[in-house]
């Protein structure tokens, strides 16, 4: 009984990482797109400068 136990809890944890990944993966894309969005809709300065879209 205990090792059909320990293979449906490795069953779940395994199922659990792989749709953890696959948000993960959405959350990346999301945040590659904004990054891309904000690199390529940059402000002018008044000199005509682009200015810098991030604070760092």
């Amino acid at each position: 009984m205990v090792p059909v136990l320990l293979v449906l809890l490795l069953a779940l944890v395994l199922f659990g990482a792989g749709f953890a990944v696959k948000v993960l993966w959405w959350i990346a894309i999301a945040v590659l797109v904004i990054w891309l969005l904000g690199f390529l809709v940059r402000s002018t300065t008044p000199s005509g400068h682009r200015s810098r879209w991030y604070r760092w």
